[in-house]
């Protein structure tokens, strides 16, 4: 290779590395953004307003994820390993009650505390494998726990993998209502959900306080508004 050559390919390596950096800043920034947005708003956020929170063009974003269902793998590949995690706590708890109900209390508070979360949980994703083959883990440790537990006769009989699909999509529209004026209600609906799983005399974590009145009715009438502006 002659002076010349070995000149020019000098010149082009840190402009290269620096593109790479780039692209590598641009994709995190972009997926700080996603999270952020999805943690307060939910799913219905759109690509347009992922890109703006970011600082880029869209055509950044359409570069580093090119489907809205690449963005959402991405941001969320970590809650679902957390998800997963959740499983084997409760299958690793002595007491295979304690680990369903803690199993329980521990993915609600998780969606609670990430509205986007909340929403993921109750979804499926075409072209996101990725977040497809946690959830799927995941579902198959839960059978564990529903099987260990109905041995200890707590849980009944004709509980399914079903009533936790049920559970997951009420929690998440009661998190979506209540999350600006009664954060914590979604604690009330796990404690009549797990009274109607349980048989007679299980033992429960004491049942929640009922949001007060006054904060239930902000929130029905901000649910109003919004509809109301949706509607005109």
């Amino acid at each position: 290779m002659d002076n010349a050559s070995r000149e020019s390919e000098t010149e082009l390596r840190p402009q290269s590395s620096s593109l790479r950096a780039d692209a590598e800043r641009n994709r995190e920034r972009i997926m700080a953004a996603a999270r952020r947005l999805y943690a307060v708003q939910g799913l219905g956020v759109s690509m347009a307003m992922v890109a703006r929170e970011a600082g880029v063009g869209k055509a950044t974003l359409s570069r580093r994820f090119s489907t809205r269902e690449e963005l959402i793998s991405a941001v969320f590949s970590d809650r679902m390993d957390h998800y997963a995690a959740a499983t084997k706590r409760g299958l690793a708890n002595p007491d295979a009650w304690q680990g369903f109900v803690g199993y329980v209390e521990e993915v609600c508070a998780m969606q609670a505390a990430d509205r986007g979360f909340a929403a993921v949980l109750t979804m499926t994703f075409d072209g996101a494998e990725a977040l497809e083959a946690r959830r799927v883990g995941a579902y198959e440790g839960f059978l564990q726990l529903i099987a260990r537990a109905r041995a200890t006769g707590w849980l009944r009989a004709d509980f399914t993998s079903a009533d936790l699909i049920v559970l997951f999509m009420a929690n998440c529209g009661v998190i979506t209502a209540l999350a600006d004026d009664v954060p914590d209600g979604w604690r009330r609906l796990l404690g009549h959900m797990l009274r109607g799983f349980a048989t007679p005399d299980a033992p429960l974590p004491p049942m929640p306080d009922a949001p007060g009145h006054q904060a239930l009715y902000s929130a029905m009438a901000r649910i109003g508004r919004s509809v109301a502006v949706e509607s005109a």
